[in-house]
């Protein structure tokens, strides 16, 4: 039918809790959520937008093509059966050596939450010395991207004088104050809420030592502290 909808489709993958913000990054683009698959750790979203019309001009256009090149045909017919035999086989052979072409397959709309499992930049990371360089260049490449990570709290402090607000350092692991390798993670000037605490078992407080899968967006790192500053998006308890 001439006024069917056509759609194009898009799966994408995101860590458990950031599903809203993705869902609503996609619907700013046109697209419509159809389905949601949970897993254990992963959501799949399947969204489809339809797709766009071909302009006029253009369809226009590639008929006044076809319209030219039909002529030709017919012309060549004409000419005589040897003259056809010798253009079909020419055209034979010019169509079996003409490489297929494969359209490139459309880049994703929402970027891929960083982890040590799909980004090695980010595992060697999480292993390297606090203040090595390689922290100054992921922070400065990644800049606004997401990461996540199994860690612990190395430390907590309030924050000036809040009563409710806090500094945390974070580090990779599961060893909280006696971390020594990876990067000092740090959230500032935030609260318990903020954290947006998930999982099986969600605590009332946090403390020093308690283990979580930090999900959270890279904001930069200080060079005179050796300090990686992160704002947190996730904290999913394990």
């Amino acid at each position: 039918m001439a006024d069917e909808i056509k759609y194009e489709y898009k799966a994408v993958q995101t860590v458990r809790g950031t599903d809203g913000l993705v869902i609503s990054k996609m619907q700013k683009d046109g697209w419509e959520l159809v389905e949601q698959l949970p897993g254990r750790l992963r959501t799949t979203l399947n969204f489809r937008r339809p797709k766009r019309p071909l302009p006029w001009r253009l369809i226009g256009a590639g008929a006044a093509v076809l319209v030219a090149l039909a002529a030709i045909i017919g012309t060549g017919v004409a000419l005589g059966d040897g003259d056809e035999e010798k253009g079909a086989s020419a055209s034979s052979t010019a169509s079996s050596e003409k490489p297929s072409v494969t359209p490139p397959a459309d880049e994703p709309t929402v970027e891929e939450v960083i982890t040590a499992q799909n980004n090695r930049e980010f595992a060697a990371l999480l292993k390297a010395d606090p203040c090595d360089e390689a922290n100054v260049s992921f922070a400065t490449k990644h800049e606004g991207r997401t990461v996540s990570f199994d860690g612990s709290i190395r430390h907590m402090a309030s924050y000036g004088d809040a009563q409710t607000r806090y500094d945390f350092l974070l580090g990779p692991g599961d060893k909280g104050p006696q971390t020594t390798d990876g990067p000092n993670f740090k959230y500032e000037d935030v609260n318990t809420g903020n954290l947006h605490l998930t999982g099986k078992q969600v605590p009332a407080t946090v403390a020093v030592g308690d283990k979580f899968r930090f999900v959270a967006e890279v904001i930069e790192f200080n060079t005179v502290q050796c300090v990686f500053r992160l704002a947190p998006v996730l904290t999913e308890t394990r």
